[in-house]
């Protein structure tokens, strides 16, 4: 599921042989009017739910999620988790990259992160699945501090969603 058209990650799903669903905020509130951000939300989570699902996973959807998309996941039993490229509680919501960097550089952190975390309705504060810490140095260009980053979010995406699977499978073994 995307929110962009050209998103690479539809295009790797679906030569998986993976069902793809794709629904932008500005064209769908154009086509229904009177429709709000929240009657999005809840139509996105529908569309995310018609493939019942064990795990949402948020990876590049950068909107935050209203209550009524976490509440249609919470009614359906299907978690949620969502990376973010900053320790827990440092830098929440956007931009948290450029905020670390900054703050950085103004001699105020001396390291950032990144991590995965379960979606609650406040952004960015559920309860941390997997937490990476990331040295940062004065010497280094900020796209190459971007890419170490980004590189630890693409392996600790991986290492929570399997984290949580496993969790999952464990309690379903165990109401058995």
């Amino acid at each position: 599921m995307s929110n962009r058209k050209a998103a690479y990650g539809l295009e790797r799903a679906r030569n998986a042989g993976i069902a793809t669903e794709y629904l932008a905020l500005q064209p769908y509130l154009k086509a229904h009017e009177g429709k709000t951000r929240e009657d999005y939300d809840a139509e996105v989570a529908q569309l995310v739910l018609r493939h019942r699902p064990e795990l949402v996973v948020l990876a590049g959807w950068m909107h935050i999620v209203s209550e009524r998309f976490l509440e249609a996941l919470n009614e359906a039993g299907v978690l949620a988790i969502n990376l973010h490229p900053a320790l827990p509680g440092a830098f929440d919501g956007a931009n948290a990259l450029q905020r670390a960097w900054d703050a950085f550089h103004r001699g105020e952190i001396e390291k950032t992160g990144a991590m995965v975390h379960y979606v609650v309705r406040d952004v960015d504060r559920g309860e941390p699945v997997v937490v990476r810490e990331i040295a940062m140095s004065k010497d280094e260009e900020q796209d190459k501090f971007e890419q170490r980053v980004h590189g630890a979010e693409w392996e600790i995406i991986v290492e929570a969603t399997n984290k949580v699977l496993q969790s999952l499978e464990r309690r379903a073994a165990e109401s058995v």
